[in-house]
């Protein structure tokens, strides 16, 4: 294969990801600030955020559960924070027993209480269990957050909030998803999630051994 059509694809790839992204700077970022506002009220009180996607977007999604339960930046508490595609067992009798479509409303029903937070990823805004968890999450009284490709779709519908990646490929509007998560997380730590140490207190990483003996 010629050399410059193989550099041409990647030049191709890198420009989409960045007019996806200067586009997602210019308009997104305050509702990322907001969530993030809000994740801070909810989780260090006792509330949980539950997570979601297919495929690559499920790997995003436990990323965003990852960095709460674990850290982001900076030492702090352990959130509450369960990716329910991560749940195979539960997954795969659901889905057996009730059809793919259920696979996360059910566990939407098992674990959301009212005033925690359900965020779904997908790229095309139209997978029917995202949606389906969507409706759930709503009538059981949890904040729904969407993270989808171009909008409109029906799963930004059906959320409370969501924020719609305006790119012209699946692979830029799953990158950006991940800009979107670490910005997320960085709104969430600047807004109280991370809390400040005390005057005079030493802050340091936490070592790899004292991570395994504690």
């Amino acid at each position: 294969m010629n050399e410059s059509l193989v550099l041409d694809a990647a030049h191709r790839h890198c420009q989409s990801l960045q007019d996806a992204l200067t586009g997602f700077r210019h308009r997104s970022l305050g509702r990322l600030a907001a969530w993030g506002t809000e994740l801070a009220a909810v989780l260090p009180v006792g509330g949980r955020l539950l997570a979601a996607g297919n495929g690559g977007s499920a790997a995003q999604a436990q990323h965003l559960t990852a960095e709460l339960v674990g850290r982001y930046r900076q030492e702090r508490p352990a959130y509450s924070a369960i990716a329910l595609h991560a749940e195979t067992s539960s997954v795969t009798a659901i889905g057996n027993d009730y059809g793919f479509d259920q696979v996360f409303a059910r566990q939407v029903s098992a674990h959301g209480r009212p005033g925690d937070i359900l965020v779904l990823l997908s790229t095309s805004g139209r997978s029917a269990n995202l949606i389906t968890a969507a409706v759930t999450g709503r009538a059981a009284g949890l904040r729904v957050w969407a993270l989808t490709g171009p909008g409109p779709n029906p799963l930004a519908e059906a959320a409370d909030e969501a924020l719609c990646v305006d790119a012209d490929s699946t692979a830029a509007v799953q990158e950006a998803h991940l800009v979107a998560v670490h910005v997320l997380c960085e709104c969430f730590d600047a807004a109280g999630g991370a809390p400040a140490p005390a005057a005079g207190a030493e802050v340091r990483p936490v070592a790899a051994a004292e991570r395994r003996l504690s």
